[in-house]
């Protein structure tokens, strides 16, 4: 006789089954919750650590394109034997032209005239735009107008001041030379003498830059806690006391940084004596190249001789000299910081 099923337990199996059937739809909707969320947790991820990668790229891509490759090209050109007129014919040499400028006598030349006019520029110009800010740290009167009056000689352009500056420096008519008689100094010629042409791109160079220094002086000083000045005036520390021993240790991270940026401006001087040689002797530097920098240098042999190694070459030179200063400045950075520690 087959055996015959029990109501009561099929009835609970049902409802078991049922009962299961039910737990399982829930679990099933909240695995199709869970998929929004697990999307949203994940767009938040992109966006947040994406995010900052994103902003940055325009940046790199710009300077990769304008400047980075630039300079791997430079340095492949500087390496091979190439003219203007024909720039896809290149001919390896490898490092002949750094050999060949090694023992080129102009290269010398315009590496001490550029550390010549860089110096005779830089020091007096840093000393008097820290005078400058100095006196515009104080309340004046119409501070704004003064502050603008001392940068519009950075907004002139280098061409108009160059050719101002020279028709001042002109040997027969220019007006430095007609207030040097009137003290019974004979005229100078600025142009074909070394060391007065030196000193007269020096000048623009310092009525371009002061300005512009002293306001980035100014900025670091009024970021100076005026406390400091209070506790050295209660101790008794006069005006002149007080910018050396506040003032100046305050700002030395931005006396550093002009510094730095003067070097390089310096080491890549070109429009003032370009313009100061009023035609062919503006790219030799003058009859005897008195005054040619590098810069000069880099352009008479890519744009006169049409060697675009040689030219390369200079390129590259400057370029190791930057970093040169830029290591040496980091070295008496960690001796002063050392010393002071």
């Amino acid at each position: 006789m087959p055996p015959v099923a029990n109501p009561t337990s099929t009835a609970a199996a049902g409802d078991a089954t049922e009962e299961s059937a039910g737990r399982a739809e829930p679990s099933r909707t909240r695995g199709e919750k869970r998929r929004p969320h697990r999307r949203s947790t994940l767009l938040h991820r992109l966006d947040l650590h994406g995010a900052p990668y994103a902003f940055i790229v325009p940046f790199f891509a710009v300077f990769a394109a304008f400047s980075l490759y630039p300079l791997i090209y430079t340095a492949w050109i500087s390496l091979h034997r190439v003219e203007l007129a024909s720039m896809d014919l290149m001919e390896w040499v490898a490092f002949d032209n750094y050999t060949a400028l090694w023992g080129d006598e102009r290269f010398w030349n315009a590496l001490f005239n550029t550390i010549t006019i860089g110096v005779i520029s830089t020091v007096p110009q840093l000393f008097m735009a820290l005078g400058l800010a100095h006196l515009l740290n104080y309340r004046l009167r119409a501070s704004a107008f003064f502050r603008v009056a001392a940068l519009t000689p950075y907004a002139t352009s280098v061409g108009a001041a160059a050719l101002v500056f020279t028709m001042l420096f002109e040997r027969d008519f220019g007006m430095i030379n007609w207030v040097l008689s009137l003290v019974g100094v004979d005229n100078v010629d600025w142009e074909n003498n070394k060391w007065a042409a030196q000193i007269a791109i020096s000048t623009i160079v310092i009525w371009r830059w002061t300005g512009y220094n002293a306001l980035l002086y100014l900025a670091a000083m009024q970021a100076i806690p005026r406390d400091r000045y209070e506790a050295a005036a209660i101790d008794g520390a006069s005006r002149w006391q007080q910018f050396l021993k506040v003032t100046v240790p305050g700002i030395r991270p931005t006396i550093l940084f002009t510094i730095v940026l003067s070097t390089i401006g310096a080491s890549q001087l070109f429009g003032e004596p370009l313009i100061f040689g009023q035609g062919p002797n503006g790219i030799t530097g003058g009859a005897d190249n008195q005054y040619q920098t590098l810069g000069l240098l880099l352009y008479e042999e890519g744009w006169k001789n049409y060697q675009m190694g040689r030219a390369a070459t200079v390129a590259w030179a400057m370029f190791l000299l930057l970093i040169l200063v830029f290591l040496i400045q980091r070295l008496l950075k960690r001796r002063a910081t050392s010393r002071t520690s």
